[in-house]
């Protein structure tokens, strides 16, 4: 049994969506794989209604595509850990180190941006090392080492930025993420685009990708089948804080800056959408279409509620809820096609 079969349980489904055969079954599959997707149209139709001249306007819609890119990212690098059955709560914290990197490095010590990237990148590769070596080495829960790495990066980050944010990252910078545009949406949803399809294949249609999925499933089954379990959860830890790392330069493009803490909020929010995303597109498996689709649900909701003027409060309402609901409905999937093997 996997670390997080016994904690969360829902990596344990990352192989179990194979259709059954029946045309009943076939229906309850279509319902599940797209019910999050029919509900984005539902909470846009309905917000549409009540305030049309805001809710339907091109700029908000824009403004909600181009603003999550982060988040969508963040997301993608979390499946891939838990994946492979491995949590890693360090990702948010890998997101405002590289972010603070990049930016101490190119507007305070006047790097050239292409090298402040690079050390930024580095910091993520570093950490998913750092995970790995414990988790693998001294075989401590993931859980553990990355809440232990989490918090030991935010006291660098604090200390890097002396606790101040630090302003003025290369105009470069921000003009290719945010400034750009292509049909009014910056050019950073289009990245997170092209990573979610580049993962989608990944997992889809090479050897690893379908190992990883396997290691996930159960590791001693994929150990005895020849499957070099501790290198491919290696690999989903040093990928998991290179995107990350990718993550925090989208953020620090995004702002023009980088602050100690603001980063740390995308955790939260990264963990409902890999666990809602669990549950849509291929139900019963993290994927990064689903994740695409369950940050949008998300952002949507807490939009349309803040247009009509809830308060603020109503974001952390909206991502609580979304994790505890979905790791529910992970396990419901998990048990009905438990039942439907036996």
């Amino acid at each position: 049994m996997t670390e997080t079969n016994r904690v969360g349980e829902a990596p344990s489904l990352a192989g179990q969506g194979q259709p059954l055969g029946g045309r009943r079954f076939d229906w309850i599959r279509f319902a599940e794989a797209y019910a999050l997707l029919a509900g984005i149209l539902v909470l846009g139709a309905v917000f549409g209604f009540l305030r049309p001249e805001a809710f339907l306007s091109w700029g908000n819609i824009t403004t909600i595509l181009g603003s999550q890119a982060v988040l969508v990212v963040l997301t993608l690098a979390l499946i891939i850990p838990l994946t492979a059955g491995d949590y890693d709560l360090s990702v948010a914290s890998v997101l405002t180190l590289s972010g603070m990197l990049l930016a101490v490095l190119n507007a305070q010590h006047g790097w050239p941006l292409w090298a402040a990237i690079a050390v930024a990148l580095a910091s993520g590769v570093c950490t998913g090392v750092v995970n790995a070596a414990f988790i693998l080495f001294f075989r401590i829960p993931s859980l553990i080492v990355t809440l232990g790495t989490s918090s030991f990066i935010n006291g660098v980050v604090l200390w890097v930025s002396g606790s101040m944010t630090v302003s003025g990252v290369s105009e470069n910078l921000v003009d290719w993420v945010v400034v750009r545009r292509l049909f009014g949406i910056p050019l950073e949803f289009y990245y997170a685009i092209t990573l979610c399809f580049a993962l989608w294949y990944f997992f889809e249609y090479t050897t690893p990708g379908r190992r990883l999925l396997f290691v996930g499933r159960g590791r001693e089954v994929a150990r005895l089948s020849g499957i070099k379990v501790d290198r491919a959860r290696l690999y989903s830890l040093i990928v998991s804080g290179l995107l990350s790392a990718c993550a925090g330069i989208l953020y620090a493009g995004t702002i023009g800056a980088a602050d100690p803490l603001s980063g740390l909020t995308f955790l939260l929010p990264a963990f409902a959408a890999a666990f809602l995303g669990a549950t849509s597109i291929s139900p019963g498996r993290f994927n990064p279409w689903g994740s695409l689709v369950a940050v949008y649900f998300l952002v949507t909701g807490i939009t349309g509620l803040t247009i009509l003027g809830i308060q603020t409060f109503v974001q952390n309402l909206f991502y609580g809820a979304g994790l505890v609901l979905a790791v529910a409905l992970s396990q419901l999937v998990r048990n009905r096609e438990a039942q439907d093997f036996s």
